[in-house]
């Protein structure tokens, strides 16, 4: 089941564009995250997101708590996913699209991993966020980006 997964998510094109655009149609990191929170948001994606947002207003992350653990980095391996500073956005997008997926997945297992990996996301991001600081500071590892933006699309309490 894990394999046909992986063999799914390697073959998953987020970027494709449909036989109807234009060779110079091109989508911003923001129509991704726009994209994604059209679909059918899973309950944990939502409420992970407004926890996100209602800290980073409130507290603005002054208190954060250490990095992620070899555990959870474990986890995120299992599923071939790297931390957060490792990923780029296409990558993030790619990853968002599959937890969602399996977040409304009938496996428990796996929607139990989806609705984990997403909190470790969310850890990742508020430690990056808190230290404003990305060890990794290459142009192309900005996923952290992407998954703030998809928290801010799909939260009941962004900005308008």
């Amino acid at each position: 089941m894990i394999e046909e997964i992986l063999d799914k998510k390697s073959n998953f094109d987020l970027t494709s564009k449909s036989a109807f655009s234009k060779d110079d149609d091109s989508f911003t990191s923001r129509s991704y995250a726009a994209l994604l929170a059209k679909n059918a948001i899973p309950y944990s994606h939502r409420k992970v997101a407004d926890n996100y947002t209602i800290i980073k207003r409130v507290f603005k992350f002054q208190a954060v708590s250490s990095r992620i653990t070899n555990t959870e980095k474990a986890l995120l391996a299992k599923y071939d996913f790297n931390i957060l500073e490792y990923t780029t956005v296409k990558q993030m997008y790619e990853e968002l699209a599959l937890l969602q997926k399996w977040s409304s997945s009938q496996d428990v297992k796996l929607k139990h991993d989806a609705d984990e990996i997403l909190e470790i996301r969310a850890r990742e991001l508020k430690y990056i966020d808190a230290n404003r600081y990305a060890n990794i500071s290459n142009e192309i590892y900005k996923g952290y980006i992407a998954l703030e933006h998809y928290f801010e699309e799909i939260s009941k309490y962004k900005s308008n």
